[in-house]
């Protein structure tokens, strides 16, 4: 069996120091009622830091927007009482610790007008559509653009001030940032549509503002995916030139870690080059930066005794091991498998059997 030193080896970045390479990927969990984290999800993230996770990402949580989320119960990260929530949470956490960053998840048109803990508020869009085709909202105006920024960079804020470890932004599956950046949502003819560089401006508005909100030693994180929930097959690259014409603008405006959410980690993201590189592997090979892979990791009973090379179905430990050591990505997200087991680290490095992931688990924050 492969080592497992580089998995378990620390990883430095600016202000962040983090004991192993493994990340718990940001799961919604749907447990705090108006918006407010109470003691089990306190606990429920306490526990995954005492089973040897060396970085967790939160849930998403709701920015300092009143349209940004269609539950109640996904957390926000602001207001009073929600913040008291959360620093209660970094308190448990710290107390294993651990180390802990927030996500933060505007969910644009994929939240439905009249939904949500703000029934009032109007969706936000770049162009009104859902998907191709599919015209739900008004296009956001310039006014609506810099609130969502300044949403964004204030929820930042209130991370670096309560200790938070980084912030990570959510740029991926088809919500608000995704949604300017794919080009079937975003219609625009103004300055935020039309070329790559054009539809990441908005991103960019949003990374620079964070920063400025929170310095330069404080670690700033973007998932972004090429897929979408409204349409797996998308990509808004298809290739390493255009893949590098996405990334460029985003490294400049401040991205210290690029968190590239695919379906599956051990599947080559540009198979006609002849690279076996997945998305994190390429997006570090251009950008530079630091790279968090994730894409059903320990999803099935058998993982790590399954060894498999890419064009098969499942892979094993072995083939996330032989891509770390080789300097692929520098850090591992695992997602439902840490839901199935709090210690999945610690069984993951002593051998011991992980428990295969069951969605009833969902119903619960054990």
């Amino acid at each position: 069996m492969a080592s497992l030193d580089t998995l378990f080896s620390p990883f430095r970045l600016k202000s962040l120091a983090l004991p192993n390479r493994i990340v718990m990927a940001p799961m919604t969990r749907s447990k705090s009622p108006g918006q407010i984290p109470g003691e089990d999800v306190a606990r429920y993230y306490a526990r995954r830091a005492a089973g040897g996770v060396g970085l967790i990402v939160t849930e998403g949580t709701s920015p300092e927007h009143l349209s940004a989320s269609a539950d109640a119960n996904v957390p926000a990260f602001f207001g009073e009482a929600s913040l008291k929530g959360w620093a209660n949470v970094l308190k448990a956490v710290k107390a294993e610790g651990g180390h802990i960053m927030p996500q933060l998840w505007h969910q644009g048109v994929i939240r439905h007008p009249g939904s949500g803990p703000y029934p009032e508020q109007p969706s936000m869009s770049p162009s009104g559509l859902s998907r191709p085709g599919k015209h739900v909202a008004e296009p956001m105006t310039q006014t609506d653009i810099d609130a969502v920024v300044e949403a964004f960079a204030k929820s930042a804020g209130y991370a670096k001030q309560l200790g938070f470890d980084g912030v990570e932004i959510h740029g991926a599956h088809g919500y608000i940032i995704d949604q300017f950046f794919w080009d079937g949502t975003n219609q625009r003819d103004d300055s935020y549509g039309g070329s790559l560089e054009k539809r990441d401006r908005f991103a960019v508005e949003i990374v620079e503002a964070v920063r400025g909100q929170v310095g330069p030693e404080f670690p700033i994180v973007l998932r972004f995916s090429q897929w979408k929930q409204q349409d797996f097959s998308v990509k808004l690259a298809h290739n390493p030139q255009e893949l590098e014409r996405f990334l460029a603008p985003l490294v400049r405006a401040g991205v210290d870690i690029f968190h590239c959410s695919t379906r599956r980690f051990w599947e080559p993201e540009f198979p006609d080059t002849g690279s076996d590189l997945n998305l994190a592997g390429w997006t570090k090979k251009i950008s530079g930066r630091p790279t968090i892979t994730v894409g059903s990791v320990s999803l099935s009973e058998d993982f790590i005794s399954t060894f498999a090379q890419k064009g098969t179905e499942a892979a094993g430990i072995e083939r996330l091991l032989e891509m770390l050591d080789r300097g692929d990505f520098d850090l591992v997200a695992v997602g439902r498998a840490l839901i199935a087991n709090a210690d999945w680290p610690q069984r993951i490095r002593d051998g011991r059997p992980v428990a295969p992931y069951d969605p009833q688990a969902l119903a619960t924050l054990d």
